[in-house]
């Protein structure tokens, strides 16, 4: 196996070569995580004219739970697989069939072949991340790590202010299909750029058993905890017969799965991973932050087009507020965190600032002005920076290179299993209240057979204030308290970071070993 070279231990010359081939790889990995957070985000503000146009805004959530979920399940897998056999051909497997999800999507005749579209994509997807975090891992020691990885996350956050804007632009432009089409020539340069400058150290040939079992069980646990948050309470009551089965099925695939990971060659979750404090710690609170950044992230651009009659590029620019901070304490933590080698003070401090943000969220009402919609978001922005990319970097300093994918990938899985319920919850929390609340306004103003499943921005701003007031404070009561609800999580989160042993930062790529408990940073 060839390592590469600590770039503060080499020769001026190898040091600007090496330098170099960073910046190339980095700039492939930058392209990479932009196709994948793009996609994230562009969808946002073109949603309610797609699923009102296709005639299907009771099942809305479903297209962003449906990837979510797919991912969420394949970044195990991927993790895994790029610890066994590397990181690069995978990569553009990974990209391959999240262009080619993204061909179906543009060309879906109704919901169904959206959400198909939208798992492929998922299935795509959940490498993009993954293995551009642990590739980074790779070449570029854990205490250099930080601003690299503070930079990553600038990108997530400059590609959720491009995304909305996007959206909104081809909603009112040259149609939403275009949310799709866009990835197509992105994703074709990303491929370009990873075949092209992702060369990484050499990986001895590895005769492995693929761990089949463990990913079908874990498959059927994820999905059966996604489809538990998203129908309980809402399509079925909570003691039914079909919720009551889907959490048994969650339960007994979730055992099943410990005992086959116990006994498996190369299990896809290694139990050893849970021996390690640092990362039990941090996938706990990056968990429970996740449902509520993704909780805030999916639905805002929605509540803000049609509580506030925005057009969706304008809904697109509200969201800026939320993601400059974002991108600002990003990239500032990851400078601080390089240049100190402390890290342990600035994610508990970001889960109180996003605790803090959630529950302004939650004051909001329809006569709130923007301007302080904004400000709000602005704070949630910088919580969420403060802390995100850092929880990362914590796993991995915690372990050696050849575990560093799957160590990267099951920490990043247990965020989105948050994610997925946040979004899964939030989103059946709200279109449940939604109808109810439209159901009881609606019929009393003239004009109340509107049909309510076609509603977009559009049609609902024509309306007269009898009919579009009604629906108008529907949103925001069926949305606004969910936030408050999020809250606690953040508390909850900013405790349990207390606890993390702040590690000394490896200076060196690591591939026999990682900096262990015993030798603790001291303030």
């Amino acid at each position: 196996m060839t390592n590469t070279p600590n770039l503060d231990e080499v020769t001026p010359a190898q040091d600007k070569q090496a330098a170099r081939g960073v910046k190339l790889l980095f700039g492939g990995l930058m392209l990479t995580m932009l196709l994948a957070s793009l996609n994230q985000t562009v969808l946002s503000t073109a949603l309610p004219t797609i699923v009102g146009e296709l005639h299907g805004i009771d099942q809305m959530l479903w297209v962003i739970t449906a990837f979510i979920l797919a991912s969420t399940i394949m970044m195990p897998i991927y993790g895994k697989l790029g610890d066994l056999f590397g990181r690069k051909s995978l990569l553009l497997i990974a990209i391959s069939i999240f262009v080619g999800g993204s061909v179906v999507g543009a060309l879906a005749p109704d919901m169904t072949w959206l959400i198909i579209a939208r798992v492929i994509q998922g299935i795509g997807g959940g490498g993009l991340m993954i293995l551009s975090q642990a590739t980074i891992a790779d070449v570029i020691p854990a205490r250099e790590r930080g601003k690299y990885m503070g930079i990553m996350g600038g990108v997530f956050a400059v590609s959720s202010v491009a995304g909305p804007l996007l959206g909104g632009w081809f909603t009112e432009g040259p149609g939403w299909r275009w949310v799709f089409w866009i990835n197509v020539p992105v994703g074709g340069l990303a491929l370009i750029a990873a075949a092209a400058f992702l060369h990484l150290p050499r990986r001895e040939h590895v005769k492995a058993r693929i761990d089949t079992a463990g990913m079908a069980l874990l498959t059927i646990a994820t999905t059966a905890i996604v489809l538990f948050a998203t129908w309980g309470g809402s399509k079925y009551d909570w003691t039914s017969p079909t919720i009551l089965a889907l959490a048994a099925t969650a339960i007994i695939a979730g055992a099943v799965f410990v005992l086959i990971e116990r006994r498996a060659e190369e299990p896809i979750i290694p139990l050893h991973l849970f021996e390690d404090r640092n990362f039990n710690l941090t996938t706990g609170a990056g968990l429970l932050t996740g449902v509520a950044m993704f909780g805030a992230i999916a639905y805002m651009p929605t509540y803000l087009q049609m509580v506030t009659g925005h057009s969706a590029t304008v809904a697109g620019l509200l969201m800026i507020p939320m993601m400059a901070g974002m991108l600002v304490t990003s990239v500032v933590a990851g400078q601080y965190v390089s240049r100190t080698g402390k890290y342990k003070k600035l994610p508990i401090a970001g889960s109180l600032i996003v605790a803090l943000g959630l529950f302004l969220i939650s004051t909001v009402t329809v006569d709130t002005t923007v301007w302080v919609i904004c400000s709000y978001l602005a704070v949630m922005g910088i919580g969420l920076g403060t802390m995100m990319q850092l929880l990362v970097l914590i796993v991995q300093n915690s372990f050696p290179i050849e575990q560093v994918g799957t160590a990267t990938a099951s920490n990043n899985y247990f965020r989105q299993i948050g994610a997925t319920l946040g979004t899964a919850v939030v989103g059946s929390l709200f279109t449940s209240r939604l109808a109810s609340f439209l159901l009881d306004r609606m019929p009393a103003a003239p004009g109340g057979g509107t049909d309510t499943h076609s509603l977009t921005p559009a049609a609902v701003s024509q309306l007269p204030d009898d009919v579009r007031l009604p629906i108008v404070s529907s949103y925001n009561d069926a949305l606004m308290p969910i936030f408050l609800y999020m809250t606690p999580l953040a508390l909850i989160a900013a405790v349990i970071l207390c606890f993390v042993v702040e590690k000394p930062l490896a200076t060196s790529v690591n591939r026999k070993g990682a900096a262990t408990e015993d030798t603790v940073l001291v303030d």
